[in-house]
């Protein structure tokens, strides 16, 4: 075939597509874009299984650096697996609620909450692991200063700086209008035991995207004590 015909033919085989797509009302979508946002997922319950997803965090080094950290790849298995812990997530480190009511109060409820059979307790943001920490010491909590810790002495700050975990227990949302926050974790408290969501106690009754509303009335310290009370053997 000549050049011209080649030319045609190529031509209609990239158009069929899009001709087939518009005739069944509409067009065709592109592949996702490299980081475009993960599909929804549904919001975890009681005995749901938490995501196995990677955190990027900082432990101590032995170094006369200023910031002597380095990173380490922390698992969700290595957090989880074969252990009994509370995680309470929030929309940011350094916002009013989480840092005058929610992460004072576990900090201050952490010995009770050990006692009552809970090996960790853990404050999840999607936030990256230097704010994490540095909201920390503005709290005021007495850092870990052994080489290979992983954060504070009583609190553990999880930064889930790319949403992966909030995204994996559904509890992703998106404050635009309201504070600009972008995507971040709606408010919850939960018990996770082996990997599997023992309690769940999320705020409002569900997740509100763009919410105005920010409610604390579950996921605070109190009603995770009273609950680990009520099932204590």
């Amino acid at each position: 075939a000549s050049p011209s015909v080649k030319m045609m033919l190529a031509s209609a085989l990239l158009c069929a597509p899009l001709a087939l797509a518009a005739r069944s009302g509409g067009l065709a979508r592109a592949p996702p874009r490299f980081g475009a946002r993960m599909m929804a997922t549904a919001t975890a319950t009681d005995g749901s299984a938490v995501p196995s997803v990677t955190f990027k965090t900082r432990v101590r080094i032995d170094s006369k650096d200023p910031n002597p950290f380095d990173w380490k790849d922390v698992s969700s298995e290595d957090l989880f697996k074969g252990k009994r812990v509370v995680l309470f997530s929030l929309p940011g480190a350094f916002t009013p609620t989480c840092s005058s009511f929610q992460l004072p109060g576990y900090e201050a409820a952490y010995e009770q909450m050990k006692a009552l059979g809970i090996d960790d307790v853990y404050c999840l943001s999607v936030n990256d692991a230097f704010v994490m920490r540095q909201w920390g010491l503005k709290q005021g909590m007495a850092e870990d200063m052994t080489f290979g810790a992983n954060g504070f002495t009583k609190v553990k700050l999880l930064p889930d700086g790319a949403c992966l975990f909030t995204r994996g227990m559904g509890m992703s949302t998106t404050w635009e209008k309201e504070r600009g926050f972008g995507e971040r974790s709606w408010r919850y408290a939960c018990v996770i035991d082996d990997m599997k969501v023992e309690k769940m106690f999320i705020e409002g009754g569900g997740i509100v995207q763009d919410s105005g509303p920010d409610p604390y009335e579950v996921s605070d310290a109190a009603p995770m004590l009273a609950y680990l009370e009520s099932v204590k053997k």
